[in-house]
């Protein structure tokens, strides 16, 4: 049984803490080293196999333009309002010179050179996108190699001789490029010290103690170490994307610090009723510890699912945030148990069942260990014959009198809460996908000046030119068909000189489509590229051309995710059902999760859909431009809430059907069930939305949006959907929730989160509940 499993890995960390916690430290010490020694570097690959941009790739590699590799570009202008690079002999001296700089920088391949095109001529430097039409503004573009072969000192060598020279040129300087993408560093570090000052204050107001509030919180840093150095080595041997370090962190610090509530709360329970400190840590794994491996396996496996799209890079990064939850799994049953025992009686509830469990200590070590449980023994039996009320009682009074309103009046409630979840679904039918640009970022980054002073310049497609590749296969006026026909389209503002490679003959042209990167027209200019311009170009022989680029590569992944979309989402919720059936034994209740889990994700995109792309409460979270939505997030998203949205089902309903199966009256199980676990589910909720929403102040458009999204579609969850539409819709449906036909029943294995089936086999001290004159108590049964 597992239950029996985690009672005696409880029971062994708990007796033997030190040596567990030693054990962590260094597991955590020689993953960071090895991470120094063996880790890679995060790195975007944002295509997969099979798709036009990757095509164009392929074509672009074997010619060896240097193309595939790392950019970034140098945006000048004169600090002088009357003068033009085109006449001012002194600007056009500070543009050489800069350019001459950056190419003496490490790693450097080569630049463009406005002066030289300017001295060619002003229309050919204003046509290959070198200098404005008004010669104000002008664009070194600089060519790094592949990613692989960098790391953020180029980046800081590139910023830190703009810096240099903005002191000695009479230039302005501005920078941006997939460089500063690459290598400019997340938020993660300040957004993670955000959510766990705001986790421990809630910590600290849930349990009134600074001791129970700290261990959580220890063995999310604890586990978060290890998971995000294991993340490191994972990128040394594949591509990890650069965005799975920041949410591998956000993730882990949520369930992590949620696990260890609700083990915590669990272990504080158990002391409250006379156990000694080892034993009530290792009932606690063993019973609170059980839905925490279900839930926790169930989030790895949702995320695991996103394979399914067959995109490499959110495969990856699937994966190397599963090793983060599976850490945190791991930490919530072996570190936080050790944590519990090293803690002792302090975490001890005040009051009268705190003194009774005092006494019994006490009595132990003043005589002997078993005349100390006669005596913890005794007094517990008296105070279970008074019948005193339960710790937390107070508290679940109010829940209590609130889901008793609510099952009393489930129609208008039910109607009430599913028309306000659809209702902020409706903004999902305007979801678009597409890449945020520089011009999302706010005014204080020089990317977004630089994007600016371009599409001031230039026009917006410059800071997202396509690259068509194209082999003529031995068709000499192919790429001049292709030149004609593609400067021709309406979408397209200019051509930049063709770049033809003699060994290979493949020809490489940089077009700049007249509309941004995340204008929705852009994504039509590339359909309309691959459909129609380019196949009429080439015509029937065997030539081919691709294209792509940064902003056709996201267009296709784009694209992909949504094709794959629906078939994942039937899988993970036909996983849910089965395995929620598998656990409470019904139809009709996993059948009612999955469609509220669906109703809490919807309303979540539909507030994304609201924030990001129309721009209402944006500026809350610092969002200074409407952007479309991150194409793979939508897919993103919905594995990781999935999972999450399991916690709670499973230790609300565990609980639930357990008050059903001890008392047989669906409306006391309800009112009892939601009541009792409404408190602890709340608090884990607000931690969550607390360090999801510190996210959502990130600069980065991705990063808000995952932070945004997951503390949206939790706090729905655990309020609305949890407190309201859950006893309302159970209610609604009566005795027939846990209707279950004969021969199913008789088919089906027991579910891993049944009862608490660790009664009576507590051997930390050679005592079990009955031992200690208990009977088992119901506050005592899983959740």
């Amino acid at each position: 049984m597992l239950s029996k499993a985690l009672l005696r890995l409880g029971a062994g960390a708990a007796r033997h803490p030190w040596r567990v916690i030693a054990a962590w430290l260094v597991a955590a010490t020689l993953a960071a080293l090895a991470a120094v020694a063996f880790g890679g570097r995060t790195a975007d690959s944002m295509t997969a196999q099979g798709l036009d941009s990757q095509r164009a790739a392929e074509l672009i590699e074997r010619a060896g333009t240097g193309q595939e590799g790392m950019t970034a570009h140098v945006v000048l202008t004169p600090l002088d309002d009357r003068a033009t690079f085109v006449d001012d002999d002194g600007a056009r001296t500070a543009l050489a010179r800069l350019r001459a700089e950056v190419l003496r920088l490490p790693h450097v391949l080569g630049t463009s050179d406005p002066a030289q095109a300017l001295a060619t001529g002003r229309d050919t430097a204003v046509r290959g996108g070198h200098v404005s039409a008004d010669g104000r503004i002008a664009v070194v573009r600089v060519q790094y190699p592949d990613q692989s072969r960098l790391s953020a000192e180029d980046l800081d060598a590139l910023v830190d001789l703009g810096d240099r020279l903005r002191g000695e040129l009479p230039l302005r300087i501005e920078m941006g490029g997939n460089l500063f993408y690459a290598f400019s560093g997340s938020d993660g570090g300040v957004s993670e010290l955000i959510g766990l000052l705001a986790a421990a204050v809630i910590l600290f107001l849930a349990f009134g103690s600074l001791v129970a509030a700290a261990l959580p919180i220890g063995m999310a840093v604890f586990g978060l170490t290890v998971g995000v150095a294991t993340m490191t080595l994972l990128a040394g041997v594949t591509q990890v994307p650069t965005f799975a370090p920041v949410l591998g962190s956000m993730v882990g610090l949520g369930v992590g610090i949620d696990y260890a509530l609700f083990v915590l709360a669990r272990h504080r329970e158990y002391l409250s009723c006379g156990l000694d400190p080892q034993a009530a840590a290792a009932r606690a794994v063993a019973t609170a510890g059980r839905p925490v491996v279900f839930a926790g396996g169930t989030v790895v496996v949702s995320i695991l699912g996103l394979a399914v799209a067959n995109v490499p890079f959110m495969t990856v990064g699937g994966m190397a945030v599963s090793i983060v939850v599976l850490i945190m799994v791991l930490a919530s049953v072996t570190l936080l148990p050790a944590f519990l025992g090293a803690a002792g009686p302090r975490l001890a509830r005040t009051g009268r069942t705190g003194r009774i469990a005092r006494i019994g200590r006490i009595a132990r070590i003043g005589r002997t260990a078993r005349i100390g449980r006669a005596l913890r023994a005794g007094w517990s039996g008296r105070l279970a014959r008074r019948r005193q009320p339960a710790p937390g009682a107070a508290h679940a009074a109010g829940w209590r009198r609130w889901i008793g309103h609510v099952s009393r009046h489930p129609v208008p409630y039910a109607v009430g809460a599913a028309g306000l979840l659809l209702t902020a679904t409706l903004p999902v039918l305007g979801l678009r996908v597409g890449l945020p640009d520089d011009g999302s970022l706010p005014q204080s980054r020089t990317e977004r000046r630089a994007y600016d002073l371009v599409a001031e310049g230039f026009g917006p497609g410059i800071n997202g030119p396509l690259v068509i590749a194209a082999d003529p296969s031995g068709d000499r006026g192919v790429v001049d068909r292709l030149v004609e026909a593609v400067a021709a389209d309406p979408g397209i503002a200019s051509v930049a000189p063709t770049h033809l490679d003699r060994a290979t003959g493949i020809a490489t042209l940089v077009v700049f489509p007249t509309t941004s990167p995340q204008d929705k027209a852009t994504a039509d200019t590339i359909a309309r590229l691959r459909a129609d311009v380019l196949p009429t170009a080439i015509g029937h022989g065997p030539s081919r051309a691709h294209v792509g680029g940064a902003a056709a590569s996201l267009s296709d992944v784009g694209q992909r995710t949504s094709e794959r979309l629906p078939v994942f989402v039937a899988a993970v919720l036909a996983m849910s059902f089965l395995l929620l059936m598998l656990v409470f034994r019904s139809i009709l209740v996993p059948l009612k999760a999955v469609l509220l889990n669906l109703l809490s994700i919807g309303a979540a995109y539909g507030i994304m859909v609201a924030v990001f792309q129309w721009g209402w409460a944006g500026a809350l979270i610092g969002l200074e431009a409407t952007v479309p939505i991150v194409s793979f997030i939508p897919m993103f998203l919905f594995a990781i809430l999935f999972g999450l949205s399991m916690d709670y089902e499973v230790f609300l309903l565990s609980r639930v059907r357990e008050e059903y199966l001890r008392t047989g009256d669906n409306g006391t199980a309800i009112v009892e069930g939601v009541s009792r676990t409404a408190r602890i589910i709340t608090s884990a909720a607000l931690i969550m939305v607390a360090v999801f929403l510190s996210f959502a102040v990130a600069d980065d458009p991705s990063t808000k949006m995952f932070g945004l999204g997951l503390a949206t579609a939790i706090f729905i969850d655990a309020t609305v959907v949890r407190m309201v539409l859950v006893p309302a819709t159970m209610t609604l449906l009566g005795r027939t929730n846990w209707w279950l036909p004969k021969w199913l029943e008789g088919m089906l294995p027991r579910g891993p989160v049944d009862t608490d089936d660790t009664a009576g086999t507590d051997d930390t001290d050679g005592t079990d509940a009955q031992s200690t004159g208990q009977a088992p108590h119901p506050r005592l049964a899983d959740r």
